[in-house]
């Protein structure tokens, strides 16, 4: 199949399964049509997937993932003041980490708003709608919402990485309360034990709570660095964790934090 094939394939595959989106998707233009098969599969909920839907999808997403290009961690240059913390602009769907955090809500499916910006949004995007069957079985497995500062570990399916952390962080209405800080530490700390259990080397956090949840930037940054400082005192397989950032101040901030500017 042609990348318009495989286009046009899922879209109609994703409107059998939910005609109720066809008016509106008969109305979308040609050349949207690849944001229109992003938006549908933004809002499918989760439910079996057919081999040949999968097929499909794997092979236009892989394809994609190769286009946008694969960064290698290995090839990061280190900051000055340690050979095992990173930072690095751009995005963390390109990254081949072991292992790359998503900053989920607590019902852990992924961004249900079609096209969203949100990095929870991104990740579920490009890795294909395998991750929000996998994240929905350990979710019923479980029987409640994922409490704030937790994490589950899945497969990274059509991501370069080999595995997704998906961690709640707060969500900061208001003032910045103690409590806040103390959760939004909990999730770094909950990823870097799952990843430490799991014998990975190399992980990459996004900027957690500092978007849609409204965290003050340089406060979460702090608390980051501070607990994946803290963390690496003690052995583990742990070798590099890359601080991701996509905005230009939070490039500024760990630059700083980190002398990076020194």
């Amino acid at each position: 199949m042609t990348r318009d094939e495989q286009i046009r394939h899922l879209i109609d595959a994703l409107l059998n399964e939910m005609p109720e989106y066809k008016s509106q998707a008969a109305e979308v233009p040609p050349d949207e049509r690849r944001r229109l098969l992003r938006a549908l599969m933004n809002v499918r909920p989760p439910r079996p997937l057919s081999p040949e839907f999968l097929e499909v999808q794997d092979s236009l997403l892989s394809e994609e993932r190769e286009a946008r290009g694969v960064v290698d961690v290995m090839s990061l240059p280190h900051v000055p003041s340690d050979t095992r913390l990173y930072v690095w602009q751009g995005d963390i769907t390109r990254l081949n980490a072991d292992a790359i955090v998503n900053a989920a809500n607590s019902a852990l499916l992924g961004c249900f708003v079609p096209c969203h910006g949100c990095i929870d949004n991104a990740i579920h995007s490009a890795a294909g709608l395998q991750l929000r069957d996998e994240c929905h079985k350990l979710m019923a497995e479980q029987g409640y919402e994922e409490p704030t500062g937790r994490a589950k570990i899945t497969e990274a399916y059509n991501l370069p990485c080999r595995y997704v952390l998906h961690t709640v962080g707060p969500i900061v209405s208001g003032a910045l309360q103690q409590h806040h800080c103390e959760e939004l530490e909990s999730c770094y700390r909950s990823c870097l034990a799952i990843a430490a259990e799991k014998g990975l080397r190399s992980m990459a956090f996004c900027c957690i709570s500092t978007g849609e949840f409204h965290f003050p930037n340089k406060k979460a940054a702090e608390i980051a660095v501070n607990a994946v400082r803290d963390f690496l005192k003690s052995p583990s397989s742990i070798e590099r964790v890359i601080f991701n950032v996509f905005k230009d101040i939070d490039l500024e901030i760990y630059s700083q934090l980190l002398g990076m500017n020194e």
